[in-house]
């Protein structure tokens, strides 16, 4: 199994191609570590910190910038079971984020204080998925 925290070059490089002037809604799938790994030296290192709990430190410290950006979470929900996929596929926890445009999400992963809070979620996430959609019309069906 290959396991994803970080975009490849190519994945940013499409995403980056991609409109920057209009809404976006970017899936979260999180899967934590056991226990967080943080980097020698780093403050938290060795604190004995679950995954979850360091994920929550990541929100804690770049919740603020999220939002300062104009970012909202739109629908949160802990994972229960695969219906339709993979057996082996599993995720603790999911939230879709939106932001009023990909400059804002640039605008946040390049704040220095950003690059200060994703190590913690480096260090609790054992594999993640992150996915663009356009926001579209709700509707009545599917």
């Amino acid at each position: 199994m290959t396991n994803y925290i970080d975009p490849s070059r190519a994945n940013f490089e499409a995403f980056k191609a991609l409109p920057r002037d209009e809404p976006i809604h970017m899936l979260n799938l999180l899967l934590y570590r056991d226990k967080a790994e943080y980097p020698e030296g780093h403050e938290h290192h060795g604190n004995g910190w679950s995954g979850r709990r360091a994920y929550e430190e990541y929100g804690k410290t770049s919740g603020p910038i999220f939002r300062r950006v104009g970012g909202s979470i739109v629908w949160r929900g802990a994972f229960q079971t695969m219906v339709t996929g993979p057996d082996d596929m599993r995720w603790h926890d999911g939230f879709v984020a939106e932001y009023p445009n990909s400059g804002a999400f640039f605008e946040m992963i390049t704040d220095p204080e950003y690059q200060k809070a994703v190590v913690n979620r480096t260090a609790a996430l054992v594999d993640s998925r992150l996915v663009r959609f356009a926001p579209g019309d709700a509707g009545d069906g599917f």
